[in-house]
Formats: structure tokens, C-alpha cells, sequence
């Protein structure tokens, strides 16, 4: 009897091959590499440019390419498109996010592959689905700015993106939903097909609550820090050191807010017994609230509200996340960094069987796995350093 894994594995056995660069396609793979996928990454030779942005874009890299095999190759050379072909040939799934035709003026086409590989489920992540954007160039940013979400994060008049690349990371796990729905597909009628996910239409979806908040009221929906709130106390609330979150968010919570801190004179008023007509009362409520928060600390704030049921949530930034004690048991899996740095970064946040994916894994340098998967297609050592030699293959 075999060893029950580690980690979840239920990808096992399915090979993938990625042609990505920026976020949106890394993403893609490194959920399915996560899941026990066999992913190959094909970078150009010397190495994907995202490895070498800087700022904000320095994290992209590492967070997104975990957990997969590097080859480098020469697309523009006949003898690496030809190891390209052969990659995709073998592959289960490909995953791709250049611009439209990009691939297709390669001859790798999801139409020209699956004449020769019919059960490959190809995955092109795009700025928009067909219409008359679907040429255009987009970016995280862009999607937010064109499909509403940036005009409600910011404050009026000032649209604001999201504060992570939360379009590119959402957009791809549209793309491993489509995935996984066609391998289910495959299994009944053992071909492939093509799957699209879209940046633009991924925002509409986000931003679909607000849409229909119009449908139903009648009213368009105001950007979030200007927003009505749904709930009396729903707020940010400044303690005497550092901020917090607090929620009300039903009539049995607020008693229970009322009891905890002996807002004696709030629960005794009938005229707000109920959710709405807190939220008709809320001047009257909240500066007798933000007075109360505002006389403790966060961490006595904290301990007051922990246990209870009440939502609240101290006001943390990225970086704190690393001693965070929720993520101790695998919400973090150490990994090695190309420079060879230690550090821990995010699992996939799942539970399968009880157990968390994630694993030790390194970052691999361009091109560092190029022997290896050409070993796996079958090509022979002499064969493997001629391509090597002749710079259609880059390698460690």
C-alpha cells in the first residue's frame, strides 16, 4: 500500500506547458504546479524580464513561478520552436498570455496543436474576450480602470486601483476553474479545448454586486469610502494606538456589542433594535462609539472582541503577514529564492483531505531544468548539446 503524500496531489500526472510572462499566466500555473502538476515554464533565453522588475514588480516572479520546471529557449530559431512544438505536443495543457496571434504566428496555435494533440486543453489568458476591445492591450490596471472597480476603491472623483494585482490573480483562477472543467470534460469525451479567461471580464464580475445594487435600488453605488453602509457600525475605528476594524452586522450582535461594552443607554433605545433602523440612526450611534474605541488600545480591543462572534480585524500590513500565527500551520511554505535567500511566501489557501498544499520548493534560474525536460522528450545527449550549442536552448 502506497504512503499517503504530504501534500494534496490531485493534479498528479497531468503535464503542463506555460508560455507566460507578468502575473496573470504565472498564476495560472503555479495553482496547478500546487496541485501536483508537472509544470514547464518556457522562459526566452537569459530568462523572463519579470524576473528583473523592480519595485513593485519584484514579487511577481517568485510568488507566481514556484514550484515549476525552467527551459529557455530561442522561439524565433526553427530548432527551439521545434522543442516548443514538441513541449506542447506531449502537454495536457498549455497555458499562454501574450498578445492576441502571438503564438499563432508561431504555427502554436491551439487549432494546430490539437490537430496533432487533441486532448490538450489550451488556456489563453486575455485582456478582454472577443468584442471590440479584444486587440487592445491591457494590464491589471487598465482592467480596473475600464470595468469600475478603481471608481469604487477610490474616494470620489479619485478612482483608485486595488492594492495588489488582484485582476491578473483572479483572472487566472478563472482560467484553472476553465481548466479543471475541461479535464472533467476530457474524461467523458477524451478531447480537448480551448479555454479564454479575460482580465476585463473577470473586473466585471467583481464589480457584478455593485451592478446589480443599481438593478435593485435604482440608485448607482457610490465609491466604497463614500458608500452606505449596509450596517450602522462597519467601520475603521482609530484606538488610542492602532486602528481597527469592527462589524455590527446583525440585531443578536448588536446586543451582544451593547452588553460587552455597556452601551447601557444605546440598548435601552427600541429605536434601534433593528438593523435598519441603526443604519437611519447612525450619526446618532457611531460617535458614541469611536468615542468608546478610542479610550483603549488596539490589543485591548482585540481581547474584548475575540471569542465573541463579532467581526473585527486589526489593521495589518503585508509584511506582518510572515509571523502571522493563523499561517504557521502551512499557510506559508519556505522557498528558496533565485539569488539562493530563504524565505516563506503563501500557499495555495485550500484545504483538500485535511491537508494544506505547499511544499519546500526553489525557484528555479533560467533554464536551470533544459537538459532535464529534453531528457523527458526523448532526446539524446548529443542532440541536447547541439541545441545547447547552437543558443536555440539556454541552460544552466
Amino acid at each position: 500500500m502506497s504512503e499517503t503524500p504530504a501534500t494534496p496531489q490531485p493534479l498528479a500526472g497531468i503535464r503542463v506547458v506555460e508560455f507566460t510572462h507578468m502575473v496573470m499566466g504565472p498564476a495560472v500555473g503555479h495553482i496547478l504546479a500546487g496541485l501536483g502538476a508537472e509544470v514547464v515554464r518556457i522562459e526566452p533565453i537569459g530568462g523572463d524580464q519579470t524576473r528583473r522588475l523592480l519595485g513593485s514588480g519584484s514579487g511577481y516572479f517568485p510568488m507566481y513561478n514556484r514550484g515549476k520546471q525552467s527551459i529557455c529557449l530561442d522561439l524565433k530559431s526553427p530548432e527551439g520552436l521545434a522543442v516548443a512544438r514538441d513541449l506542447a505536443e506531449g502537454a495536457d495543457v498549455l497555458i499562454e498570455n501574450f498578445r492576441p496571434g502571438a503564438l499563432d504566428r508561431l504555427g502554436l496555435s491551439y487549432e494546430q496543436l490539437a490537430e496533432v494533440n487533441p486532448r490538450l486543453i489550451y488556456c489563453s489568458e486575455k485582456g478582454f474576450l472577443p468584442g471590440p476591445y479584444e486587440q487592445r492591450t491591457a494590464l491589471d490596471e487598465v482592467a480596473q480602470m475600464m470595468g469600475g472597480l478603481a471608481y469604487m476603491t477610490g474616494p470620489p472623483g479619485r478612482p483608485l486601483r486595488a492594492g495588489s494585482s488582484v485582476i491578473d490573480v483572479t483572472g487566472g483562477m478563472f482560467g484553472v476553474i476553465g481548466i479543471l472543467a475541461a479535464l472533467e470534460e476530457r474524461h467523458r469525451t477524451g478531447r480537448g479545448q480551448k479555454v479564454v479567461a479575460s482580465l476585463f471580464e473577470t473586473t466585471i464580475y467583481l464589480v457584478g454586486q455593485h451592478m446589480a445594487q443599481f438593478a435593485v435600488t435604482g440608485q448607482a453605488a457610490a465609491p466604497m469610502p463614500a458608500r452606505i453602509s449596509a450596517w450602522a457600525i462597519y467601520d475603521v475605528f482609530e484606538t488610542r494606538d492602532e486602528p481597527v476594524f469592527i462589524g455590527v452586522v446583525s440585531d443578536v450582535l448588536w446586543q451582544k456589542f451593547c452588553a460587552l461594552f455597556a452601551l447601557d443607554d444605546l440598548w435601552a433605545d427600541e429605536s434601534l433594535r433593528t438593523n435598519n433602523q441603526r443604519v437611519m440612526a447612525r450619526d446618532r450611534i457611531l460617535p458614541h462609539v469611536r468615542a468608546l474605541v478610542a479610550s483603549m488600545t488596539r490589543d485591548e480591543i482585540v481581547a474584548k472582541l475575540e471569542g465573541t462572534g463579532l467581526p473585527f480585524a486589526p489593521i495589518a500590513r503585508p509584511e506582518d503577514m510572515f509571523d502571522d500565527p493563523q499561517l504557521a500551520n502551512g499557510g506559508l511554505e519556505p522557498v528558496t529564492l533565485d539569488t539562493g535567500g530563504e524565505t516563506r511566501l503563501p500557499t495555495i489557501p485550500l484545504q483538500m483531505g485535511g491537508l494544506r498544499p505547499g511544499a519546500p520548493v526553489t525557484l528555479p534560474a533560467p533554464g536551470a531544468d533544459s537538459r532535464a525536460v529534453l531528457a523527458e522528450l526523448g532526446y539524446d545527449e548529443e542532440r541536447i548539446e547541439r541545441l545547447v550549442a547552437q543558443g536555440a536552448v539556454g541552460s544552466q
